[in-house]
């Protein structure tokens, strides 16, 4: 990704935006586009900002984060939207409803400021999760959750590198990780991963971690 990141902001609560804003908006790289209340705003403001990365809570008002990001997901329009869920420990249970849903990731809702950065140029170029160190726990955590897995016909458009590459994308590694466990160069990992999303039509990562999880390609803890 070149370029400025154009951002949108959705959370009910008026002071946690603003503190959003002043955070990001010291970035020289980032700019902040709109705001929204709720959920309805938020996809409006996707459809008339087309912003890099949209930041939303879980919880809001009237259409909440979980049923935005599916309208966003939904949206051929909206498919270079990066949706970020603002979460907390004690939101648990959204999590694995919002990877279904086509988030991108996820964000602690009080992380500190560099991370929230981080995070957001991270999302922005489509590189891996956000905060591995949550994400792997909550994938584990939620993959039990699945149930018997169904096996996917997609799958079998893989080549056997493929797999590989997409069993270690569902551990939450990221592509620089992926290049080194594998012996490649991080633009060879990045190619594979781009081109294993277009043969099975997912949106980013996340939906490759689902996928792979419900199809019984991994289970909770392969990667150690």
């Amino acid at each position: 990704m070149t370029g400025t990141i154009r951002v949108l902001l959705a959370d009910d609560q008026h002071l946690v935006r603003a503190g959003f804003r002043s955070i990001l908006e010291d970035e020289a790289d980032i700019t902040i586009v709109g705001e929204a209340a709720d959920g309805a705003e938020a996809v409006a403001g996707a459809r008339a900002h087309l912003p890099d990365v949209l930041l939303m809570d879980i919880r809001m008002p009237n259409v909440d984060g979980l049923e935005a990001a599916r309208r966003i997901a939904a949206d051929s329009a909206l498919d270079g939207v990066k949706v970020v869920i603002l979460t907390t420990f004690d939101l648990d249970d959204y999590i694995y409803g919002a990877l279904r849903a086509g988030a991108t990731g996820f964000l602690v809702k009080d992380t500190e400021p560099e991370e929230l950065i981080r995070a957001v140029r991270v999302a922005a170029r489509g590189d891996a999760l956000i905060s591995p160190q949550v994400t792997r726990r909550l994938i584990a955590e939620f993959a039990g959750r699945v149930g018997q897995p169904v096996p996917d016909p997609r799958l079998d458009e893989l080549t056997s590198r493929e797999r590989e590459v997409m069993r270690l994308v569902a551990g939450g590694m990221t592509n620089d990780e992926i290049a080194a466990r594998l012996v490649l160069s991080p633009a060879t990992a990045k190619t594979h991963v781009s081109r294993i999303m277009t043969k099975l039509g997912v949106r980013d990562r996340s939906q490759l971690v689902v996928l792979a999880y419900e199809s019984g390609m991994v289970s909770p803890g392969w990667l150690g």
